[in-house]
Protein backbone atom coordinates (compact mmCIF):
# COMPACT_ATOMS: atom_id res chain seq x y z
CA UNK A 1 0.00 0.00 0.00
CA UNK A 2 1.22 3.54 -0.79
CA UNK A 3 1.01 5.26 2.41
CA UNK A 4 -0.56 9.53 2.11
CA UNK A 5 2.52 10.83 3.93
CA UNK A 6 4.98 9.61 1.44
CA UNK A 7 7.40 12.04 -0.05
CA UNK A 8 7.64 12.23 -3.44
CA UNK A 9 9.74 13.68 -6.35
CA UNK A 10 10.30 16.53 -6.92
CA UNK A 11 9.42 17.25 -10.35
CA UNK A 12 5.97 16.38 -9.44
CA UNK A 13 5.86 18.16 -6.34
CA UNK A 14 6.62 21.61 -8.63
CA UNK A 15 3.65 20.78 -10.55
CA UNK A 16 1.12 19.67 -7.81
CA UNK A 17 2.21 23.11 -6.20
CA UNK A 18 2.41 25.22 -9.23
CA UNK A 19 -1.62 26.40 -9.15
CA UNK A 20 -1.33 27.41 -5.79
CA UNK A 21 1.37 29.54 -6.13
CA UNK A 22 -0.53 30.92 -8.94
CA UNK A 23 -3.80 31.48 -6.80
CA UNK A 24 -1.60 32.83 -4.37
CA UNK A 25 -0.20 35.60 -6.43
CA UNK A 26 -3.70 36.24 -7.08
CA UNK A 27 -5.15 37.02 -3.84
CA UNK A 28 -2.19 38.23 -2.29
CA UNK A 29 -0.02 40.37 -5.00
CA UNK A 30 -2.60 41.11 -7.63
CA UNK A 31 -4.29 44.72 -6.98
CA UNK A 32 -2.68 45.75 -3.92
CA UNK A 33 -0.59 49.60 -3.61
CA UNK A 34 3.04 47.90 -2.96
CA UNK A 35 4.38 51.67 -3.21
CA UNK A 36 7.03 51.47 -0.47
CA UNK A 37 9.65 49.00 0.87
CA UNK A 38 7.13 48.96 3.93
CA UNK A 39 4.46 47.47 1.79
CA UNK A 40 6.53 45.69 -0.91
CA UNK A 41 8.82 43.52 1.62
CA UNK A 42 5.98 41.95 3.62
CA UNK A 43 4.26 40.77 0.58
CA UNK A 44 7.09 39.36 -1.04
CA UNK A 45 7.64 37.43 2.42
CA UNK A 46 4.11 36.55 2.63
CA UNK A 47 3.99 35.21 -0.37
CA UNK A 48 7.22 33.21 -0.22
CA UNK A 49 5.79 31.94 3.49
CA UNK A 50 2.52 30.71 2.09
CA UNK A 51 3.99 28.88 -1.03
CA UNK A 52 6.82 27.21 0.44
CA UNK A 53 4.72 25.70 3.36
CA UNK A 54 1.72 24.11 0.59
CA UNK A 55 5.14 23.14 -1.25
CA UNK A 56 6.63 21.25 1.83
CA UNK A 57 3.47 19.72 2.64
CA UNK A 58 3.32 18.25 -0.62
CA UNK A 59 6.98 17.12 -1.17
CA UNK A 60 7.69 15.45 2.05
CA UNK A 61 4.62 13.69 2.95
CA UNK A 62 4.25 15.72 6.07
CA UNK A 63 1.07 17.68 6.53
CA UNK A 64 0.95 18.72 10.18
CA UNK A 65 4.54 19.85 10.78
CA UNK A 66 4.45 22.43 8.15
CA UNK A 67 0.71 23.26 8.74
CA UNK A 68 1.02 23.52 12.25
CA UNK A 69 4.08 26.08 11.70
CA UNK A 70 2.25 28.41 9.05
CA UNK A 71 -0.41 28.18 11.16
CA UNK A 72 1.22 29.66 14.75
CA UNK A 73 3.02 31.79 12.49
CA UNK A 74 -1.05 33.37 11.11
CA UNK A 75 -2.16 33.91 15.17
CA UNK A 76 0.91 35.76 16.44
CA UNK A 77 0.91 38.08 13.52
CA UNK A 78 -3.32 38.19 13.74
CA UNK A 79 -2.60 39.38 16.94
CA UNK A 80 -0.33 41.97 16.15
CA UNK A 81 -2.29 43.42 12.60
CA UNK A 82 -5.77 43.66 14.73
CA UNK A 83 -4.35 45.46 17.91
CA UNK A 84 -2.73 48.12 15.54
CA UNK A 85 -5.16 48.31 13.55
CA UNK A 86 -7.61 49.27 17.08
CA UNK A 87 -5.11 51.72 18.23
CA UNK A 88 -4.95 53.16 14.79
CA UNK A 89 -8.56 53.55 14.54
CA UNK A 90 -9.95 53.89 17.84
CA UNK A 91 -6.93 54.46 20.01
CA UNK A 92 -7.29 51.85 22.28
CA UNK A 93 -8.67 47.85 22.40
CA UNK A 94 -11.40 48.98 24.55
CA UNK A 95 -14.74 48.36 22.70
CA UNK A 96 -17.18 51.35 23.63
CA UNK A 97 -21.30 51.05 23.89
CA UNK A 98 -21.30 54.19 21.24
CA UNK A 99 -18.25 51.46 18.83
CA UNK A 100 -21.05 48.94 19.04
CA UNK A 101 -24.19 51.36 18.39
CA UNK A 102 -22.18 52.86 15.26
CA UNK A 103 -21.58 48.67 14.32
CA UNK A 104 -17.69 49.34 14.17
CA UNK A 105 -17.37 45.75 15.55
CA UNK A 106 -15.45 43.24 13.30
CA UNK A 107 -16.97 39.58 12.42
CA UNK A 108 -15.93 36.92 14.61
CA UNK A 109 -16.74 33.48 13.54
CA UNK A 110 -17.36 32.05 17.29
CA UNK A 111 -20.77 34.02 17.47
CA UNK A 112 -22.22 32.91 14.01
CA UNK A 113 -24.09 30.12 16.51
CA UNK A 114 -25.77 32.18 18.79
CA UNK A 115 -27.11 34.04 15.36
CA UNK A 116 -29.28 31.54 14.15
CA UNK A 117 -32.18 31.08 16.15
CA UNK A 118 -32.67 35.09 16.90
CA UNK A 119 -32.31 35.70 13.18
CA UNK A 120 -34.46 32.65 12.61
CA UNK A 121 -37.49 33.86 14.84
CA UNK A 122 -36.86 37.90 14.97
CA UNK A 123 -35.01 38.69 11.93
CA UNK A 124 -32.44 40.34 13.97
CA UNK A 125 -28.58 39.84 13.91
CA UNK A 126 -27.57 39.98 17.44
CA UNK A 127 -24.05 41.75 16.82
CA UNK A 128 -22.81 44.88 16.74
CA UNK A 129 -21.25 45.01 13.28
CA UNK A 130 -21.95 46.35 9.82
CA UNK A 131 -23.69 44.01 7.46
CA UNK A 132 -22.17 45.09 4.55
CA UNK A 133 -18.76 46.61 5.83
CA UNK A 134 -15.32 46.81 3.63
CA UNK A 135 -13.42 45.04 6.14
CA UNK A 136 -14.56 41.82 8.76
CA UNK A 137 -18.80 42.54 7.49
CA UNK A 138 -21.23 40.06 9.07
CA UNK A 139 -22.41 39.04 5.03
CA UNK A 140 -19.10 38.18 3.85
CA UNK A 141 -17.68 36.64 6.71
CA UNK A 142 -20.89 34.61 7.04
CA UNK A 143 -20.31 33.44 2.76
CA UNK A 144 -16.45 32.89 3.67
CA UNK A 145 -17.22 30.36 6.99
CA UNK A 146 -20.06 28.92 5.11
CA UNK A 147 -17.99 28.32 1.86
CA UNK A 148 -14.78 26.73 3.96
CA UNK A 149 -17.54 24.84 6.18
CA UNK A 150 -19.09 23.15 3.73
CA UNK A 151 -15.57 22.15 1.54
CA UNK A 152 -13.75 20.95 4.83
CA UNK A 153 -15.76 20.88 7.79
CA UNK A 154 -14.27 21.06 11.07
CA UNK A 155 -11.05 21.90 9.21
CA UNK A 156 -11.77 25.42 10.15
CA UNK A 157 -9.93 25.03 13.22
CA UNK A 158 -6.82 23.48 11.85
CA UNK A 159 -6.41 25.61 8.94
CA UNK A 160 -7.77 29.05 9.14
CA UNK A 161 -9.07 29.89 12.72
CA UNK A 162 -6.50 32.46 14.07
CA UNK A 163 -7.96 31.85 17.41
CA UNK A 164 -6.82 28.58 17.22
CA UNK A 165 -3.45 29.05 16.52
CA UNK A 166 -2.57 30.30 20.20
CA UNK A 167 -3.62 27.62 22.07
CA UNK A 168 -1.66 25.13 19.22
CA UNK A 169 1.49 27.22 19.52
CA UNK A 170 1.29 27.08 23.56
CA UNK A 171 0.76 23.01 23.37
CA UNK A 172 3.85 23.12 20.96
CA UNK A 173 6.01 24.44 23.78
CA UNK A 174 5.22 20.85 25.72
CA UNK A 175 7.75 18.58 25.61
CA UNK A 176 7.21 16.05 28.13
CA UNK A 177 3.38 16.18 29.21
CA UNK A 178 2.96 16.98 32.84
CA UNK A 179 -0.78 16.10 32.18
CA UNK A 180 -1.18 12.69 29.89
CA UNK A 181 -4.72 11.33 31.29
CA UNK A 182 -7.78 13.13 30.35
CA UNK A 183 -11.27 11.77 30.91
CA UNK A 184 -13.12 11.33 28.30
CA UNK A 185 -15.99 13.13 30.13
CA UNK A 186 -14.42 16.41 29.16
CA UNK A 187 -14.89 16.27 25.76
CA UNK A 188 -18.81 16.67 26.05
CA UNK A 189 -18.25 19.78 27.50
CA UNK A 190 -18.23 21.94 24.89
CA UNK A 191 -21.72 20.74 23.79
CA UNK A 192 -22.74 21.93 26.83
CA UNK A 193 -21.44 25.36 26.38
CA UNK A 194 -22.72 25.32 22.66
CA UNK A 195 -26.06 24.56 24.22
CA UNK A 196 -26.16 27.52 26.75
CA UNK A 197 -25.04 30.22 24.71
CA UNK A 198 -27.28 29.71 21.97
CA UNK A 199 -30.19 29.43 24.51
CA UNK A 200 -28.95 32.13 26.68
CA UNK A 201 -28.34 34.51 23.20
CA UNK A 202 -31.77 33.45 21.68
CA UNK A 203 -33.29 34.61 25.07
CA UNK A 204 -31.42 37.80 25.51
CA UNK A 205 -30.73 38.81 22.10
CA UNK A 206 -27.14 39.18 23.10
CA UNK A 207 -24.31 37.15 22.59
CA UNK A 208 -23.28 35.83 25.38
CA UNK A 209 -20.20 34.31 24.94
CA UNK A 210 -18.88 37.20 23.41
CA UNK A 211 -19.72 38.91 26.66
CA UNK A 212 -18.20 36.41 29.36
CA UNK A 213 -16.80 33.31 28.23
CA UNK A 214 -14.74 34.34 25.49
CA UNK A 215 -10.82 33.86 26.28
CA UNK A 216 -9.49 35.61 22.81
CA UNK A 217 -11.34 38.98 24.24
CA UNK A 218 -7.68 38.92 26.25
CA UNK A 219 -5.71 39.96 23.11
CA UNK A 220 -8.34 41.28 21.12
CA UNK A 221 -11.04 43.46 21.74
CA UNK A 222 -12.87 43.75 25.13
CA UNK A 223 -16.26 45.79 26.84
CA UNK A 224 -14.55 49.38 27.92
CA UNK A 225 -13.77 49.08 31.88
CA UNK A 226 -16.83 51.42 33.43
CA UNK A 227 -18.45 49.51 35.95
CA UNK A 228 -18.24 46.24 38.30
CA UNK A 229 -19.42 44.01 35.39
CA UNK A 230 -17.14 45.08 32.86
CA UNK A 231 -14.26 44.82 35.36
CA UNK A 232 -15.48 41.21 36.35
CA UNK A 233 -15.88 40.13 32.42
CA UNK A 234 -12.41 41.38 31.51
CA UNK A 235 -11.12 39.12 34.76
CA UNK A 236 -13.15 35.96 32.90
CA UNK A 237 -11.90 36.96 29.94
CA UNK A 238 -7.94 37.31 31.18
CA UNK A 239 -8.25 33.65 33.54
CA UNK A 240 -10.04 31.65 30.99
CA UNK A 241 -7.38 32.87 28.67
CA UNK A 242 -4.43 31.57 31.45
CA UNK A 243 -6.32 28.79 32.03
CA UNK A 244 -7.42 27.74 28.81
CA UNK A 245 -5.40 29.00 26.01
CA UNK A 246 -1.70 29.05 27.94
CA UNK A 247 -1.51 26.84 30.92
CA UNK A 248 -3.52 23.33 30.19
CA UNK A 249 -1.99 23.52 26.41
CA UNK A 250 1.17 23.78 28.32
CA UNK A 251 0.58 20.80 30.72
CA UNK A 252 -0.78 19.24 28.82
CA UNK A 253 0.42 19.35 24.74
CA UNK A 254 -2.89 19.00 23.87
CA UNK A 255 -5.31 22.32 22.46
CA UNK A 256 -7.82 22.69 25.31
CA UNK A 257 -9.83 25.76 24.40
CA UNK A 258 -10.51 24.19 21.30
CA UNK A 259 -11.16 20.48 22.05
CA UNK A 260 -12.64 21.23 25.56
CA UNK A 261 -14.50 23.93 25.58
CA UNK A 262 -15.18 26.37 22.30
CA UNK A 263 -18.75 26.13 21.24
CA UNK A 264 -17.73 26.68 17.60
CA UNK A 265 -15.44 24.04 17.53
CA UNK A 266 -18.54 21.98 18.50
CA UNK A 267 -20.51 23.44 16.51
CA UNK A 268 -18.31 22.87 13.35
CA UNK A 269 -18.10 19.63 13.80
CA UNK A 270 -21.74 19.06 12.25
CA UNK A 271 -20.35 20.01 8.94
CA UNK A 272 -18.20 17.35 9.41
CA UNK A 273 -20.92 15.43 8.36
CA UNK A 274 -21.60 17.72 5.05
CA UNK A 275 -18.34 17.43 3.32
CA UNK A 276 -16.97 14.54 1.20
CA UNK A 277 -13.24 14.85 3.37
CA UNK A 278 -12.49 12.88 6.26
CA UNK A 279 -9.92 11.27 8.15
CA UNK A 280 -9.70 7.16 7.93
CA UNK A 281 -7.66 4.44 10.04
CA UNK A 282 -6.91 1.47 7.79
CA UNK A 283 -7.16 -1.44 10.70
CA UNK A 284 -5.29 -4.27 8.55
CA UNK A 285 -2.38 -2.13 8.56
CA UNK A 286 -2.31 -0.59 12.25
CA UNK A 287 -0.68 -1.74 14.67
CA UNK A 288 -2.52 -0.66 17.42
CA UNK A 289 0.20 1.11 19.21
CA UNK A 290 -2.18 4.28 19.83
CA UNK A 291 0.28 6.91 19.22
CA UNK A 292 -2.41 8.22 17.35
CA UNK A 293 -4.48 8.52 20.18
CA UNK A 294 -1.74 9.85 22.21
CA UNK A 295 -0.77 12.42 19.94
CA UNK A 296 -4.29 14.24 18.83
CA UNK A 297 -4.34 17.30 19.83
CA UNK A 298 -8.15 17.30 19.88
CA UNK A 299 -9.26 14.34 21.65
CA UNK A 300 -10.96 13.71 18.42
CA UNK A 301 -9.21 9.80 18.50
CA UNK A 302 -10.01 7.18 21.51
CA UNK A 303 -10.02 3.47 21.76
CA UNK A 304 -13.77 3.49 20.39
CA UNK A 305 -12.79 5.33 17.51
CA UNK A 306 -9.61 3.66 16.48
CA UNK A 307 -11.52 0.23 16.72
CA UNK A 308 -13.98 1.82 14.04
CA UNK A 309 -11.13 3.03 12.39
CA UNK A 310 -12.17 6.66 12.37
CA UNK A 311 -12.00 9.45 13.40
CA UNK A 312 -14.45 11.09 16.12
CA UNK A 313 -17.04 13.84 14.48
CA UNK A 314 -14.48 16.54 16.30
CA UNK A 315 -11.32 15.86 13.74
CA UNK A 316 -10.08 18.87 12.59
CA UNK A 317 -8.31 17.44 10.22
CA UNK A 318 -4.87 18.84 10.99
CA UNK A 319 -2.99 15.49 10.28
CA UNK A 320 -1.01 15.24 13.07
CA UNK A 321 -2.15 11.09 13.80
CA UNK A 322 -1.35 11.22 9.66
CA UNK A 323 2.07 12.25 10.21
CA UNK A 324 2.80 10.22 13.46
CA UNK A 325 1.23 6.98 12.31
CA UNK A 326 5.00 4.42 12.04
CA UNK A 327 2.64 2.40 9.48
CA UNK A 328 0.88 4.93 7.62
CA UNK A 329 -2.40 3.11 8.14
CA UNK A 330 -3.99 6.87 8.82
CA UNK A 331 -4.97 8.41 5.83
CA UNK A 332 -7.18 11.46 4.54
CA UNK A 333 -9.91 10.00 2.84
CA UNK A 334 -12.74 11.16 0.10
CA UNK A 335 -16.10 9.35 1.96
CA UNK A 336 -17.89 6.85 -0.70
CA UNK A 337 -14.15 5.53 -1.89
CA UNK A 338 -12.25 2.64 -1.42
CA UNK A 339 -10.34 3.16 1.98
CA UNK A 340 -6.54 2.08 0.82
CA UNK A 341 -6.74 3.18 -3.19
CA UNK A 342 -4.98 6.60 -4.33
CA UNK A 343 -4.28 8.07 -0.78
CA UNK A 344 -1.73 10.55 -2.49
CA UNK A 345 -4.94 11.82 -4.39
CA UNK A 346 -7.15 11.94 -1.62
CA UNK A 347 -4.79 13.79 0.66
CA UNK A 348 -4.06 16.62 -2.37
CA UNK A 349 -7.62 16.40 -3.46
CA UNK A 350 -8.31 17.54 0.70
CA UNK A 351 -4.92 19.90 0.86
CA UNK A 352 -6.14 22.27 -2.33
CA UNK A 353 -9.18 23.74 -0.86
CA UNK A 354 -8.14 23.54 3.19
CA UNK A 355 -5.09 25.28 2.09
CA UNK A 356 -6.05 27.85 -0.28
CA UNK A 357 -8.78 29.15 2.20
CA UNK A 358 -5.54 29.14 5.27
CA UNK A 359 -3.83 31.14 2.66
CA UNK A 360 -5.94 33.72 1.51
CA UNK A 361 -7.21 34.15 5.31
CA UNK A 362 -4.09 33.15 6.56
CA UNK A 363 -2.13 35.11 4.09
CA UNK A 364 -3.69 38.54 5.53
CA UNK A 365 -2.77 38.33 8.47
CA UNK A 366 0.78 37.27 7.71
CA UNK A 367 0.94 40.52 5.35
CA UNK A 368 -0.85 42.37 8.00
CA UNK A 369 1.24 42.15 11.08
CA UNK A 370 4.34 41.89 9.11
CA UNK A 371 3.55 45.29 7.26
CA UNK A 372 2.71 46.69 10.81
CA UNK A 373 6.69 45.18 11.59
CA UNK A 374 7.96 46.75 9.08
CA UNK A 375 6.29 50.18 9.92
CA UNK A 376 7.69 50.24 12.91
CA UNK A 377 11.53 49.32 11.65
CA UNK A 378 10.66 51.94 8.92
CA UNK A 379 8.61 54.91 10.39
CA UNK A 380 9.40 54.13 14.04
CA UNK A 381 5.88 53.59 14.67
CA UNK A 382 3.01 50.39 13.89
CA UNK A 383 0.16 53.31 13.53
CA UNK A 384 -0.57 55.12 10.66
Amino acid sequence: MTTCNQKIGLSRAILIALPMALITALFLLYGKQLSTPAKILPALITYCVVNATFFSMIYTGQTHKYRSRYFILVSLLFIISFIANLIEIRGTMELSPANMLDGETPLCPLVIPMLIIPAALTNTIIFPGSFFAAHAGIASGIVLWLGFSLAVGRGWCSWICFFGGMDEGFSRLCRLPKITVIDKKWTYLPWAVLLGIVLTSAATLAPTYCAWLCPFKTVTEFPAIQSVKTALQALIFVSLFIVLVVTLPLLTGRRIQCGLFCPFGAFQSLFNKLNVFEVRINRAECLNCQLCLKSCPTFSIDEQSLQAGKTSLSCTKCGKCIDTCPKGAIAFHIKGTPLNVNLQTARILFLYPAFTFAAVIGGGCIYGGLERIFRLLFTGSMIH
